[in-house]
């Protein structure tokens, strides 16, 4: 949206630039008040829109929720806004890089971030598609993370998790489809997870060890939630920012957390 927004005031300023040298070859254009009203309205608008596109690039933007993966956390259709700086700034035109960050990601944090290639479906993939993603950070690198029947374990340490919900009561028994331990950790992390059936990751997961530079983020509506689990641990780079607060519906207006 951001891009959009820039080539959109990009374009915007160069009709701007070639009425300003209209009028200084054909005077009567320049004092014509239909002109002087159009350029008034046109130099305003170039103006807001690159403006606007440089705000939603490092700073704030706007963000709908696409599914009921967060639920109750955060409900399809809530809007709100993401903290786009305050994980460091991302360096235009570079793989992920980042400058003066205000802190680091921690679990807990609720995270925007750019559907992983892993995530897309196969026709996604052909159509090149572009998503962002919502979800909530439990992990950081070097973790080591497992669900036991629902439970999530961080470095063997159970997880008091009173914001997720958990639609289906019934509790799907795991299988190790892997003949070893570094294979199971292999998989996770290429991405290949999602070709295994449901029942055999959702409620029994792991053990796996989050690499460095990435996370693992899971839905607050857990059984119910197209995740790390199934598409490996989040790089940094794919990282947008930090949900906010809410602002639409105005009665469920509050900061997300």
């Amino acid at each position: 949206m951001e891009f959009k927004l820039f080539v959109a005031g990009v374009i915007v300023f160069i009709v701007t630039m070639m009425l300003l040298v209209a009028s200084k070859h054909f005077v009567s254009l320049s004092e014509s008040t239909i002109f002087k009203t159009v350029y008034s309205w046109l130099d305003t608008a170039w103006n807001a829109l690159i403006i606007a596109s440089i705000v939603m690039f490092f700073v704030i933007q706007a963000f709908k929720i696409p599914s009921g993966s967060m639920r109750n956390t955060l409900l399809e259709g809530d809007h709100l806004f993401v903290n786009k700086f305050i994980y460091g700034i991302h360096v235009p035109f570079t793989d992920g890089k980042r400058l003066s960050k205000f802190k680091e990601i921690k679990r807990g944090d609720i995270v925007v971030f750019k559907c992983p290639p892993e995530a897309l479906s196969e026709q996604e993939k052909v159509e090149k598609a572009q998503k962002d993603f919502i979800k909530r950070c439990v992990a950081i690198g070097g973790d080591l993370v497992e669900i036991k029947d629902k439970k999530l374990f961080v470095n063997g340490n159970e997880v008091d998790e009173k914001y997720i919900t958990l639609g289906d009561k019934t509790v799907l028994n795991g299988f190790n489809l892997f003949q070893s331990q570094e294979e199971y950790q292999k998989s996770w992390e290429e991405g290949k997870f999602t070709t295994i059936p449901n029942i055999f990751i959702r409620d029994n997961f792991g053990p796996v060890k989050v690499p460095q530079d990435h996370y693992m983020v899971l839905g607050d509506n857990r059984d119910f939630s197209f995740d790390s689990r199934f598409w490996g641990p989040l790089p940094d780079k794919y990282i947008r920012g930090k949900a906010l607060f809410l602002y639409w519906p105005a009665k469920r207006f509050r900061i997300v957390k």
